[in-house]
């Protein structure tokens, strides 16, 4: 089945393929909450981004965006200031991003009725099987 390439070198299906560690990055849920935050287009201090991000720790927090900004998806700024002033905002390449991370992100939002249903389905089917394997 022919696939599709921009770029023939980047192939995400074959196994040594670099743009896999990328989407492997993009898929944790820290990024993919960084990015869809940060796609306002506002430059947002770090405790902020710790105040807006439920759960994430400080530590995760600071090794995301240092991972993102090496990618080049964002941007920091540093202020001099006692203690410095720091603000991360997506660079023009992460901005590219924000408009499918926010459907991604919504996506499952709104389709979680949906979805914990579909689970409670399968796990009472499942039940039933291994029921009616053990009569």
């Amino acid at each position: 089945m022919p696939r599709y390439r921009e770029n023939p070198a980047y192939d995400v299906f074959a196994a040594n393929c670099p743009a896999r560690v990328m989407l492997d990055r993009l898929a944790d849920k820290w990024a993919l909450l960084l990015i869809d935050r940060l796609s306002a287009g506002d430059c947002i201090r770090f405790n902020q981004l710790r105040r807006d991000i439920v759960g994430i720790s400080q530590k995760v927090l600071s090794q995301t965006l240092k991972r993102l900004e090496r990618d080049g998806l964002v941007n920091r700024k540093v202020y001099p200031s006692v203690p410095p002033t720091v603000e991360y905002s997506l660079t023009e390449l992460g901005a590219t991003l924000g408009d499918t991370v926010e459907r991604l992100a919504h996506w499952a939002e709104s389709n979680m009725p949906a979805i914990l249903q579909a689970q409670q389905d399968y796990d009472e089917r499942a039940s039933e099987l291994s029921q009616t394997s053990l009569d």
